[in-house]
């Protein structure tokens, strides 16, 4: 980064995140949208959300007729196979005409995809791209929300499977309850009256709008392996489907005024601006899961400037923060917090907290209850819980059995010193337990 850039960059910081205290909601809002603005453009510009979205694009060029396969013998035992062609021609009609003969061909694979003649082997790779298109769709949102875990095989199998299956179906029924209401002699009768024909017109107008909206909000809320509020998914439905809406429209315009192109590439012209539309519409999916993770965690918006490495003495000290407050819930008898109290009580960002979290769970000193949402408890009691014990399960967290601490030869003189400063962390904390935090002279 330039000298000149990153002057720049501070300034912008240092305007976005001043004090506001005493400053009116209208001037808080611009502010949080700014900065919404702000780090969306700092996440695109570093990177990784282009990467993930090129590599969805080779998966879906692999996937696609699988997946419309799939869903069209789902819709084909209905007799509604016909209905899926409205929707891929839809989502290559920014192509023009050129996007009608892709429709076409891929109808054509798909027609000719014999499922029964397949075999079981067959039928396996089949499923399996399918699943490994969802799986890496799975794989960048969880990136996004900073989810480290996925899920499991076999809720990977059955959640995969049933969307697969039954959305095609879902959407379908959705299309033709609607047009079975507007040809409906009770819509046609406040047709014929204003403004009530001027608003019904308008809606059927605004119609795809909302369904991508709507298709949308269920990726945001659906794919990544943590439990997103629908507040944050549908206002991130709503802009990135607008996004999307409206980039086809530019984008057909671009297809339209880009001759020299296609003089260029001849008929690789088409294959290319299948490309590039394939690549935007992955990276403005992608960038709606951004803003719905910003949405629910605001305060991640600073890590997303000032970055999410944390200091052991951060870790050490907010891993018995963490612990105390659950204690003293469970000791005064009130239900476990779950992790949006702890980020409330805590004042921290999510993913800072779910870091030291999951460290504490390997460790088994924290347990997850099997309420919605999760919550947490001590895994033992208070006083057998000790604070060596936690401090040592994030201090030594990081360490993987071909590299810890001991694997690394120090002179004398300096393992000495380290000796002694692990000695007298196991002195000071020696005996202490995770009831002494509740002590009215605890420090």
């Amino acid at each position: 980064m330039s000298a000149e850039k990153a002057i720049w960059q501070q300034k912008i910081e240092r305007l976005l995140w001043r004090e506001q205290r005493d400053t009116e909601a209208k001037q808080s809002f611009l502010l949080t949208l700014l900065r919404l603005i702000y780090v969306s453009i700092i996440d695109l510009m570093a990177g990784q959300l282009s990467l993930r979205a090129m590599s969805l694009v080779y998966t879906t060029l692999l996937s696609i007729v699988p997946l419309l396969a799939l869903s069209f013998s789902v819709l084909k035992a209905m007799g509604a196979h016909n209905e899926i062609e409205p929707f891929l021609f839809q989502f290559l009609a920014p192509l023009g005409p050129q996007g009608i003969d892709i429709g076409e061909n891929i109808i054509g694979f798909i027609e000719n995809i014999k499922v029964g003649v397949l075999g079981s082997v067959g039928l396996g790779l089949l499923i399996y791209t399918v699943l490994s298109l969802v799986q890496k769709i799975e794989n960048a949102f969880n990136m996004i929300w900073r989810v480290d875990t996925t899920r499991g095989i076999g809720e990977r199998f059955s959640n995969y499977l049933s969307v697969i299956l039954i959305g095609p179906v879902i959407m379908v029924s959705a299309l033709g309850m609607t047009a079975t209401v507007m040809s409906s002699s009770f819509v046609e009768y406040f047709l014929a009256i204003e403004p009530f024909g001027s608003l019904i017109v308008m809606l059927t107008k605004l119609l795809p709008y909302l369904m991508v909206m709507g298709v949308f909000t269920f990726f945001y809320m659906f794919v990544p392996n943590t439990r997103v509020r629908f507040g944050a998914a549908v206002i991130a439905g709503i802009v990135s489907g607008f996004l999307w809406e409206t980039s086809g429209v530019l984008f057909a315009t671009f297809v339209v005024n880009s001759t020299k192109y296609t003089a260029i590439y001849s008929s690789f012209a088409v294959v290319i601006m299948l490309l590039i539309w394939l690549y935007i519409s992955w990276l403005i999916l992608l960038l709606g899961s951004n803003l719905a993770f910003y949405l629910q965690n605001p305060s991640s918006m600073r890590l997303a400037r000032e970055g999410v490495e944390m200091s052991s003495r951060v870790k050490e000290r907010l891993a018995l923060r963490l612990m105390q407050v659950i204690a003293q819930r469970h000791r005064a008898a009130k239900p476990a917090p779950n992790l949006d109290e702890l980020v409330a009580e805590l004042a921290l960002a999510e993913p800072l907290l779910c870091h030291i979290i999951d460290k504490l769970l390997s460790q088994q000193l924290l347990v997850e209850t099997n309420a919605e949402p999760l919550a947490y408890l001590p895994a033992r009691s208070l006083d057998s819980l000790l604070l060596l014990d936690i401090v040592r399960a994030v201090r030594e967290a990081e360490e993987v059995s071909s590299l810890t601490a001991g694997s690394i030869a120090l002179p004398d003189d300096c393992l000495a010193i380290v000796d002694a400063m692990e000695l007298g962390m196991a002195s000071a904390l020696q005996g202490k337990t995770l009831a002494d935090l509740l002590s009215p002279n605890a420090a």
